[in-house]
């Protein structure tokens, strides 16, 4: 049984995808985990200042949307 030509550029792409996926998944589930896992981290107690915010300063006129294109 012989690949036709045609067909020969996909068989090569499909070999080597099905290739690395099984050398990425045999990595992946072979990976050696070091060091301990890490604490869970807690929010502080202590409540945000919204007073703390900076103000925004607003440059020009408010914008207004053109609705009528013509219009300028």
């Amino acid at each position: 049984m012989r690949i036709r030509e045609d067909n020969r550029n996909m068989v090569l792409l499909t070999t080597v995808t099905l290739c690395c996926a099984v050398v990425a998944g045999a990595l992946a589930v072979l990976q050696p985990v070091f060091g301990e896992p890490p604490e869970k981290q807690v929010a502080g107690s202590r409540p945000i200042e919204n007073s703390a915010q900076a103000s925004v300063r607003v440059v020009g006129a408010p914008f207004v949307p053109n609705i009528n294109p013509r219009q300028r």
